[in-house]
């Protein structure tokens, strides 16, 4: 299976959801959104930002700091909020209605940084009013919805980036730039962990879909990010260690507990385990077992200050207790990553394709905890039914309309964006 981004794709074919690529659409996208400025020098581009809590600040802050681009409103239901943040960061606007960011004409790019709930509605009305999208994950809370907002940004041209802060984390990056340049030689295995200091409260698990997709889903994408390979299939499983009121939930809503193992081409084997509670603080590390070496990352501690004692030798301090502690510095990276690719009409680092294969993986590992089996990851995509780019639905393995031919390649149900469209013209 091939999760990868499009590259070069035949536009006058009928894919296998019955969908036809138009020519005249794909011409008439290239010269209306793609084509290349006359004058020099980069772009200026003003953005909104909808959502002014704990993420949607720390974005605009990186804005803000990015070179050619303007935050020049932001939104938040909560006004007062809006308002905070407008101030602290000199933002002329604010407002309680993020439609107002999405249909002002002097905005070219929206950071959605609202909850995942309103995510594929707010892409898809960014794509209709023609701004690039920068959202945080997940891009929707189904795989249908997924589909349809990222084809909905591709077919009006835009941009879309996923927000998977950490891909642009200077350890994990560090990881895979060993992979890429064969200092370890040849991977073997991946391992990663993440336990946060304590447990969500019950109401936070609740309906918020499950360990895979509301927590392990960074690990399995670092995972397919680290191999550079797109993955086969995956054995997962989960239990209740920590908070025993959640036992009363739903599928993988019951688990503070799980671990994974993902198969790759050529062997290669992902370990990822994930706990809702550390007692010792933010356990967010990497290892990468090559055939001449091993590569690994450690936690991130506040100060590197040691304590040496006849009782004690080590860190004088925890790590750090908090996400937003922990990954500052990632969040502000992707942002200046997506400023950039804006400013200077590149392809974007971390692409709508990129957080569908998130799903897909967190899908198929929530499949395999629940039914005790190995799910390969092309049995989460031949549910998808779509009767045209923006219009799917998950169909009952096996139950399908007459003359559909499933996809078992996430490609195929999207079509090109607007990066890949460049390439082709």
């Amino acid at each position: 299976m091939k999760l990868s981004i499009i590259t070069l794709v035949a536009f006058t074919a009928t894919n296998v959801n019955g969908f036809t690529m138009s020519p005249s659409v794909v011409a008439q996208r290239t010269a209306l959104n793609m084509a290349v400025e006359e004058n020099e020098g980069p772009k200026e581009i003003k953005v909104g930002v909808i959502g002014c809590g704990r993420i949607g600040v720390v974005h605009l802050g990186a804005i803000t700091k990015a070179p050619n681009v303007t935050p020049i409103i932001v939104s938040n239901p909560t006004v007062s909020k809006a308002e905070a943040a407008a101030a602290q960061y000199g933002v002329p606007r604010f407002t309680s209605d993020a439609m107002d960011v999405i249909t002002d004409p002097e905005v070219d790019a929206v950071w959605i940084c609202s909850p995942s709930s309103f995510h594929a509605d707010q892409i898809k009305a960014c794509a209709a009013n023609g701004k690039h999208v920068f959202c945080e994950k997940p891009l929707a809370t189904d795989l249908a919805e997924t589909v349809e907002a990222i084809n909905a940004c591709n077919e009006a041209g835009v941009k879309l980036m996923t927000g998977l802060q950490r891909r642009f984390d200077p350890n994990f990056k560090r990881v895979k730039t060993a992979i890429d340049n064969k200092e370890v030689g040849e991977t073997i295995m991946i391992k990663l962990c993440s336990r946060d200091p304590s447990p969500p409260p019950f109401e936070y698990v609740k309906g918020g879909g499950g360990i895979f997709a509301d927590m392990a889903v960074h690990d399995l994408d670092m995972s397919r990010f680290l191999a550079g390979e797109d993955p086969i299939d995956i054995l997962a499983v989960g239990a209740c260690h920590i908070d025993k009121s959640i036992e009363a939930l739903a599928g993988s809503e019951a688990f503070d507990t799980a671990s994974c193992i993902v198969r790759y081409p050529n062997g290669v084997q992902a370990v990822v385990d994930v706990c809702r509670q550390s007692s010792y603080g933010y356990d967010q590390r990497a290892e990468v077992l090559g055939t001449s070496g091993m590569i690994a990352t450690d936690n991130v501690y506040p100060n590197t200050a040691k304590i040496y004692k006849n009782s004690f030798t080590g860190n004088a301090d925890m790590p750090y207790d908090f996400f937003l502690s922990r990954y500052t510095e990632a969040y502000v990276s992707e942002t200046v990553a997506f400023c950039d690719a804006l400013v200077h009409d590149k392809p974007v680092p971390c692409t709508g394709q990129d957080g569908l294969a998130a799903l897909i993986m967190a899908l198929a590992a929530d499949k395999s905890a629940a039914e005790n089996r190995w799910v390969s990851f092309k049995e989460v995509v031949e549910s998808v039914y779509c009767k045209d780019p923006q219009n799917c639905e998950i169909l009952p393995m096996n139950i399908f309309p007459e003359g559909f031919q499933p996809a078992a390649d996430p490609r195929d149900l999207l079509i090109p964006d607007v990066d890949a469209v460049k390439v082709e013209a």
